[in-house]
């Protein structure tokens, strides 16, 4: 255990990084500086954090995902798919749930949901962050999002179109923080022969699947 990555002196094959936006620079210097790649699994990053981060991926192989479970990430396929088949006959609402110390809200991965749901369609969507008062007539150009914090709930994301007389939804549950590890790895085998860049899930089905 050590109080700054610049006091490790174990040699390394990738970082992987599920702790938060705190001390972002610092981690990233050091995946340059020993040209390791990095996997960042970390939420709540700023806009200054993520053009930072896109910065470094100039000389850093970096695989940046919100979510590190493949059942999520094949969820947010079937959103865009379900989105350009759906179009602006239903109405949009991602609710997600997770355990009462998560500190960030939404969860990144309920915006990686809605950002998947806006490439799906003609007009991206603006989102709404819950509701309260006298809002009025839902609109059709929004995408609500709802936070729901209690307990020991590992991470559950539920994607609901509403439409005329019915409801289609697209659920993802995680019964246990192993699937998020199990995807680590699997990341952290893929980065060391990539070049400097950004990856993403995608990257790494393809690479597997050749």
């Amino acid at each position: 255990v050590y109080k700054s990555f610049a006091d490790v002196k174990e040699e390394a094959d990738v970082i992987i990084d599920f702790s938060s936006p705190i001390g972002l620079k610092e981690r990233l210097e050091y995946a340059k500086s020993r040209k390791l790649g990095i996997v960042l699994a970390s939420t709540g990053f700023s806009a200054e954090d993520l053009a930072m981060v896109k910065e470094y991926s100039n000389s850093v192989a970096i695989f940046k995902t919100a979510n590190l479970s493949l059942g999520v990430n094949l969820m947010q396929a079937l959103c865009k798919a379900a989105a350009q088949v759906l179009g602006e006959n239903y109405d949009v609402e991602i609710i997600e749930r997770h355990h009462n110390l998560k500190k960030d809200a939404p969860s990144g991965t309920a915006l990686m949901l809605a950002d998947s749901l806006n490439e799906g369609y003609e007009n991206p969507k603006r989102y709404v962050y819950g509701r309260e008062g006298i809002v009025g007539a839902r609109d059709k150009s929004e995408i609500g999002i709802h936070a729901v914090r209690g307990g020991t709930i590992v991470g559950e994301h539920e994607v609901m179109f509403a439409g005329e007389d019915e409801i289609i939804t697209i659920t993802h549950s995680a019964h246990s923080k192993r699937v998020f590890a199990v995807g680590a790895i699997r990341a952290a085998k893929f980065l060391p022969s990539c070049e400097a860049g950004m990856y993403e899930m995608k990257d790494l089905l393809a690479e597997e699947s050749v």
